[in-house]
């Protein structure tokens, strides 16, 4: 059954207003959305388990939930991520993209990024087209190819460069360049492997 209706549980605001902005883009006009930010990881995690309880005593069955949770560094902490976060659903009983049984998966997990800024270094024209002075060179250089594998934190990344280009001089403001590149990030273009997995569940959900 095609999704008519999707709740997403982000970490925070800035990934909030990201969303707000891209996905009515994203998804057909007749479909909704909600998104609900959490105060960081420790507080999604801590809040999750309820919140998932309560969702599975009412979820319509043309409803989907999708959880986006930043990636840990430590991969062995990420796949710990992974499986406490399907186990969460399934106490909940709640079926996941990973464990659908026989029928339509209610919730998809997504260990999406390190940080919402990866997403944006993967689509570096809509950067471009938002701050138009800044170099469309900088992603061919070796350390910013991989928009998911950028050192250093991805953000203080992502403000050197836009105040390197005259943007942003008493720093990154994080909700204002959700705001802006959520409305001209073309999702079809963005080449972050974490963006296209998020991508493709909203799309398989809305199939």
């Amino acid at each position: 059954m095609s999704a008519s209706h999707l709740e997403v549980l982000v970490e925070e605001p800035s990934m909030e207003t990201f969303l707000v902005a891209l996905l009515p883009r994203l998804l057909p006009a007749d479909r909704s959305f909600a998104v609900h930010p959490f105060q960081g990881k420790t507080d999604l995690m801590g809040k999750l388990q309820d919140r998932l309880r309560a969702y599975a005593a009412w979820l319509p069955e043309d409803w989907r939930i999708v959880v986006v949770v930043d990636r840990d560094d430590d991969d062995c902490l990420a796949l710990k991520l992974k499986a406490q976060l399907e186990a969460m659903a399934k106490r909940a009983r709640l079926r996941t993209r990973k464990h659908p049984g026989k029928q339509p998966w209610q919730l998809v997990n997504r260990i999406a990024v390190e940080e919402l800024e990866s997403w944006y270094f993967g689509d570096w024209a809509a950067v471009c087209e938002a701050y138009p002075r800044v170099s469309k060179r900088v992603v061919n250089q070796a350390g910013y190819r991989d928009s998911d594998g950028i050192a250093g934190g991805t953000w203080e990344a992502f403000e050197r460069v836009l105040q390197r280009h005259g943007y942003f001089r008493g720093g990154l403001g994080k909700i204002e360049a959700a705001r802006v590149l959520g409305a001209v990030i073309d999702p079809a273009r963005n080449r972050s492997i974490s963006f296209g997995h998020f991508r493709d569940a909203v799309l398989e959900a809305l199939a």
